[in-house]
């Protein structure tokens, strides 16, 4: 069987080479030898992961054609490639990328930092902000005012409360996407919603198809639950899908389900527009697969100009091809654990009946506390407290970023909790390695890749600002310095820094 689990054809590669010329060399910097070249070229590109791990590469000839060089060339470089480890080969299959064993793979996900850690670190892992007050006390107070009823039940309600299903029916009614109550689960966050779609539709080594890069929770969820991950390259920058990747992909592994993050894409940011909605909801119901589309942050946008698109379910109006998932956890709070699956309704009966052995339902106090959010008005005033909040990290981010470390390269999002930065040639593992050492915790971009892509890249979120910001990147900076020199010699301890 082949190892490979998509393909790259000739002028697609080629094309993606061709925009690496634009780069720049450094100064002094010596041309090297056209294999050479190529070969560097196809590596950059996979830890990018603009061409996936696991990607078929096309014949010697077709390539060397594509690009206007000799066969050998291409040959040599193929071949230098698999001395490194980025390319595999086996007759009768042809030649897909790799990642050397050696380098680091996304082992977890993005745990939160301790508490008592807080003092001395600047936690840039987690994307997510303090609870938006007064309204988490004001929420918490209605339900328990709420509460009595209920605590003369069970208290197991494997399908959510039947009020707040029916709210959450509601609000995705009055943004034109009719719905019931029976289309309704609300679970224990979007992760717990993601584990029972999982659990439901893809068993141990089928085929999930996510965006690459991705969010790396979510992939690790699934790496854990046996899934085969087909990853498909974003766009550059805030572009977004590329369709015409995501139809070859889909059409070519036929994986049972896809993941998708639609609106302020986590991590690059991108906002995906109607068409390429519509067009990938064509493409996942003509395959066959089953499209999750998580809409965690579809109300966190940031500026007045953005204009939501619609969600990706309301080009489903079948019902038979998307399953939607949100959630309170970034819009509101982490700490808030509710979440929700929109699905048809036998779909929802199934996930409720798997439930029974997994965690039977949702905590019922944190489950009256988002109907009361909704039901008061207490959450649109809450998540625009959040908006303002986040818009504010991020512009102060943005600054602090540019002026200490200019080299680095990135666009600023209309909206989301999280900027995508190319760090200038520098590894990611090893400025997240070196930013420990210095007070300053940030992921490496192979955690949100499959197989260890990205290699290039970090992820800072809209999670500080202020003075906390402009700290966070000067600690950066000494990060980065740490890793142009290879080392840690002379490092000063860094200082206690208070929110």
């Amino acid at each position: 069987m082949a190892q490979w689990t998509s393909a790259v054809g000739a002028a697609q590669l080629a094309r993606l080479l061709t925009s690496q010329q634009d780069r720049p060399a450094g100064p002094g910097t010596r041309r090297p030898p056209a294999y050479r070249a190529l070969a560097d070229g196809i590596r950059l590109l996979v830890l990018e992961g603009r061409v996936p791990v696991a990607a078929r590469l096309p014949a010697e000839r077709e390539l060397a054609l594509s690009l206007s060089v000799s066969r050998t060339t291409v040959a040599a470089a193929y071949e230098a490639l698999r001395t490194e480890g980025f390319l595999e080969s086996r007759r009768g299959a042809g030649s897909w990328t790799a990642v050397p064993a050696g380098n680091p793979l996304p082992a977890r996900g993005l745990e939160p930092l301790p508490p008592e850690a807080l003092g001395s670190m600047i936690d840039l892992g987690c994307a997510a902000l303090p609870a938006p007050e007064p309204w988490l006390t004001r929420a918490v107070r209605g339900a328990l005012e709420e509460l009595p009823p209920y605590a003369h039940t069970h208290g197991d309600y494997p399908a959510g409360l039947p009020a707040l299903r029916a709210m959450i029916a509601e609000r995705y009614a009055a943004r034109g996407i009719p719905t019931m109550p029976e289309q309704i689960m609300v679970t224990t966050g979007a992760m717990g919603a993601i584990d029972a779609i999982c659990h439901l539709f893809a068993g141990r080594g089928e085929r999930i198809a996510v965006e690459s890069p991705s969010y790396a929770n979510i992939l690790q969820l699934m790496r854990e639950a046996g899934a085969r991950l087909v990853p498909v390259a974003m766009a550059e920058g805030l572009a977004g899908w590329d369709m015409d990747r995501w139809r070859q992909v889909l059409r070519d592994s036929a994986p049972r389900l896809a993941y998708v993050v639609a609106d302020f894409h986590n991590p690059t940011g991108a906002l995906a527009d109607e068409d390429q909605r519509r067009r990938l909801v064509d493409a996942a119901r003509s395959a066959g697969t089953v499209l999750v589309a998580d809409e965690t942050m579809s109300e966190l946008w940031l500026d007045a100009d953005v204009e939501m698109p619609r969600p990706v379910c309301s080009f489903d109006p079948a019902g038979s091809t998307v399953i939607t998932v949100g959630s309170a956890s970034k819009a509101f709070w982490a700490g808030m654990r509710i979440g929700w699956v929109r699905a048809a309704p036998d779909v929802i009966r199934s996930l409720v009946a798997a439930r029974a052995y997994a965690d039977l339902g949702t905590p019922v106090l944190e489950q009256l506390a988002v109907h009361w959010l909704f039901g008061t008005g207490g959450w649109e005033q809450a998540v625009e407290v959040r908006r303002a909040q986040a818009r504010e990290n991020r512009d102060a981010l943005v600054a602090a970023v540019r002026r200490e470390l200019p080299g680095w390269e990135f666009e600023v999002p209309g909206g989301g909790l999280t900027l995508w930065v190319r760090t200038g040639g520098l590894s990611g593992s090893r400025l997240a390695e070196a930013g420990e050492r210095v007070g300053v915790r940030v992921p490496s971009g192979p955690r949100f890749g499959v197989d260890g892509a990205f290699e290039g890249y970090v992820r800072l979120p809209f999670t500080v600002g202020g003075a906390v910001a402009e700290e966070a990147a000067v600690r950066l900076a000494a990060a980065a310095r740490l890793v142009e020199i290879g080392g840690a010699g002379g490092v000063e301890a860094p200082r206690t820094f208070v929110a």
